[in-house]
């Protein structure tokens, strides 16, 4: 379907140059592209959550952190668009000092410069985050001109929060679409797709747009050594964002209780043979 404004909130990937709508954004005749991710250092995904003693934060000390993984995704479509069209990639997070080396991993894989928000590693709730990265979106569009689209994941793997990219697209005024699985350039439009119960959606909307995508919208690449190399010596901006008075209050944090394990006894020598076909049968093995 085609998307008008009324459809959905615009987020952007935007290219130099003017456009034919009159925007300095994707430039008529050209495919060159100024593209955003914006990303998030979290916790693996796959380790044990503990609690700090108050329940106010998760216990980090021996946790391993990455790029939220529906991120991972945004970087790698970014770095397949300029490589297709040639352009420039940035990436940009909010964090504290350590996050620098998840817009390394970033750059390693293939995205040309980074702006880091550095904090001291308390947490932005989603309005405050939003605020941050709409600043220096604006501050960096006013120096090298705007993006043609940026990328947010759907949701942290942490917080969860299903708020910023939105937040960002009607800050700016950009269209945007979430849940993506499918980012497709059609001259100066994107094409959308999400995934829903029984096929796709499919919205085409105008740059600059904001997007946010999930994880199976293409499969991430592994940086390479010489990759790894090369992201030590791209360019880091760092600033420090000033944090608003929190409108939201954490009251603590609950880890939720696992399925854990259940062993069932169903006897012993031949008596328990009927009891073990039944149970096949119930889970389906048989």
């Amino acid at each position: 379907m085609k998307a008008t404004p009324s459809d959905v909130w615009w987020l952007g990937i935007h290219s130099r140059g003017r456009d034919k709508r009159g925007h300095q954004g994707h430039a008529v005749g050209s495919n060159l592209m100024k593209l955003l991710v914006c990303a998030k250092r979290v916790p693996f995904t796959g380790g044990k959550m503990v609690l700090a003693a108050d329940s106010m934060a998760l216990e980090t000390r021996h946790l391993g952190f990455t790029i939220s993984p529906h991120e991972e995704c945004g970087v790698e479509e970014a770095v397949r668009l300029i490589e297709a069209n040639g352009g420039e990639s940035v990436v940009l997070t909010l964090g504290a000092p350590e996050a620098v080396e998840q817009l390394r991993d970033a750059m390693a894989l293939g995205i040309d410069r980074a702006i880091h928000l550095q904090t001291d590693g308390a947490e932005f709730d989603g309005e405050a985050t939003a605020g941050a990265i709409v600043d220096a979106i604006r501050e960096d569009e006013a120096v090298s001109g705007p993006f043609d689209l940026t990328f947010f994941g759907n949701e942290s793997a942490d917080s969860g929060g299903f708020q910023v990219g939105l937040r960002v697209a009607r800050e700016l005024g950009r269209p945007c679409v979430t849940g993506l699985k499918g980012v497709t350039i059609e001259g100066g439009s994107v094409r959308c797709e999400q995934e829903v119960d029984g096929g796709r959606d499919v919205y085409v909307v105008p740059m600059p747009a904001v997007l946010t995508v999930k994880e199976g919208l293409n499969l991430p690449r592994y940086p390479s050594v010489p990759g790894r190399m090369r992201a030590g010596r791209k360019p880091v901006a760092t600033s420090t964002p000033t944090r608003p008075a929190a409108r939201l209050e954490l009251v603590r944090l609950v880890v939720p209780p696992g399925q854990g394990r259940r062993a069932e006894l169903l006897g012993s020598g031949p008596s328990a043979a009927p009891k073990v076909v039944e149970m096949m049968r119930k889970i389906g093995v048989v």
